[in-house]
Parts: structure tokens; C-alpha cells; sequence
């Protein structure tokens, strides 16, 4: 079974990075098996020019993976699949996760927490009409979601808990697509 996803959204440098760190540790410490997905907008070759696995990729390899004694790692050129299918493979890799963050990607269909801080200077992008299932900030706005502090960790992985982390094997609902 796949694990439930959430996507934790925010304005560059609102502080996605430090709370998934955050959650990560604590949903560790109460014992579940946490995932995480970083995701990006920009191109990126995260594979070394000249080392066996890019040269095995540029000679024509479809997919290339490293297998050491302590970590797997994956090369496979992205195709112009939905963004939501590369995220149902990566579900499927991941089971033997019990839930999996992902920062980034306002677009996908999942559960979504807002990072917001006002000192960005632009409004939370829950009040610009994306859908957001939580906002995550110490200076709360006036929007129509649910509100907890950027001080409490514990109280986002409650929340996580609650609505997405099932022992019944059912995933929670994300934000409905407007």
C-alpha cells in the first residue's frame, strides 16, 4: 500500500526546509517511517558527469541506479508524465513508509500545508485562491483555513496524524481543486 503524501508549500525562503526537518524528527521519534521528496521547478543534473552511472546513462541507459552497502540512489530522465504519476511511482516505492513530505509543488493533488511568514511581503498563497488545508504561521491572516503556530512542530504533526497517517490503511483528503 502506498503511504499518503503531503506537500509543504510556501514562498521561497518561508521556512519549508526547517519545518519538514522539524516534522521529520518528530513523526521518526514517535516511530513512524517518514519520506521525503524535494521537489523543484528548475532542470538539474544530480548525477556526477564522469562517473560510471552518468556514463552508463549517456550511453544510452533508460534508467540507471547505485546500489551501496548503505544507500540506493536512482537516475531516470524525467518524461512529460503528470507530475501526479511521478508521485503515485514514488508512493509505491516508498511503502514501506508510513507517510511521505514533500516540499514543493503547489500543483500536485495532495494534502497541503502553507509555510507563510509576512515578512515576505506577499499575501499567504492560500488567500490567492490555491488550496491549502493548513496555514502554518505565528502572525495568522484573515483566511478561511485552519491556522496552527510556526512555533509548534507537535501541533502540525497532530494535524498530520489526524488527517493523513491512518492505521486503517485510508488516506485523508486533500484541499478540494477550487
Amino acid at each position: 500500500m502506498c503511504p499518503p503524501r503531503v506537500h509543504v508549500i510556501g514562498r521561497k525562503n518561508s521556512g519549508k526546509t526547517t519545518l519538514i526537518a522539524e516534522l521529520v524528527r518528530l513523526l521518526s521519534d514517535q516511530g513512524l517511517r517518514v519520506a521525503t521528496i524535494k521537489h523543484t521547478h528548475h532542470a538539474h543534473e544530480l548525477d556526477v558527469p564522469g562517473k560510471d552511472s552518468h556514463r552508463h546513462r549517456t550511453a544510452g541507459a533508460a534508467a540507471v541506479a547505485i546500489v551501496a552497502r548503505n544507500m540506493i540512489a536512482t537516475f531516470r530522465p524525467r518524461r512529460e508524465e503528470p507530475t501526479d504519476a511521478v508521485y503515485r511511482a514514488l508512493q509505491s516505492q516508498f511503502a514501506d513508509c508510513d507517510v511521505i513530505l514533500v516540499e514543493g509543488d503547489v500543483r500536485a493533488r495532495a494534502a497541503r500545508i502553507e509555510v507563510w511568514r509576512p515578512a515576505s511581503g506577499e499575501p499567504p498563497l492560500a488567500a490567492q485562491g490555491v488550496p491549502v488545508d493548513l496555514l502554518v504561521t505565528d502572525e495568522p491572516p484573515a483566511v478561511d483555513v485552519p491556522v496552527l503556530p510556526r512555533s509548534d512542530p507537535a501541533a502540525v504533526v497532530s494535524w498530520i496524524r489526524r488527517r493523513l497517517v491512518r492505521t486503517d490503511g485510508v488516506e485523508g483528503e486533500p484541499a478540494s481543486e477550487g
